[in-house]
């Protein structure tokens, strides 16, 4: 029997963060949601890694979840708090705090399992917690299937389009009570 849960990582598990992020660039069918190749992912020292890791276990300002069955990484998600008055990783301007979903990953022999929804609800929860009302995040224009993902989680449309390194992307949004 399986056991399966959804966590936010550890600070120690850096070697994981980086491995699962290899995967996921590698990835044919995801890699249309990375900014980033696996090429560029492997070349990170491993300072980088511990760092990444340590802010997204501890801070207030970034979070990452993974989906764990029987002690393996299926999937994965960023959480990126974004002040006022900041750019975010695109180079837009943060005109009100907010929080975003990046770096969404799911394991394909686990795609379509409902781990993604998991991941979605460990997110809000955290930023519920920081006082945030609402979760955004940026989805390429072609990637339908993430699409129907996040809309049954509670993501719509804003209306903001635009063009990014990996080609036309819509700006989804959910509200949280």
């Amino acid at each position: 029997m399986s056991t399966s849960a959804v966590r936010r990582i550890r600070s120690d598990e850096w070697r994981a963060v980086r491995e699962l992020r290899l995967e996921s660039t590698s990835d044919p069918d995801a890699n249309i949601a990375f900014l980033e190749t696996p090429e560029q992912v492997a070349a990170r020292p491993e300072q980088f890694w511990r760092d990444r890791a340590e802010l997204a276990a501890e801070s207030e300002t970034a979070a990452q979840f993974v989906a764990v069955i029987d002690d393996v990484w299926v999937g994965s998600l960023s959480v990126l708090v974004r002040a006022s008055g900041q750019t975010d990783h695109l180079g837009r301007f943060v005109d009100d705090r907010r929080a975003d979903v990046v770096g969404v990953y799911v394991n394909p022999a686990h795609r379509g399992t409902g781990a993604i929804d998991l991941l979605l609800a460990a997110a809000a929860e955290w930023v519920t917690t920081l006082g945030l009302t609402r979760l955004s995040l940026d989805v390429h224009r072609e990637n339908l299937r993430a699409q129907a993902a996040y809309r049954r989680a509670g993501f719509v449309p804003t209306g903001e389009t635009f063009t990014s390194v990996i080609g036309p992307e819509i700006v989804m949004a959910r509200p949280l009570p």
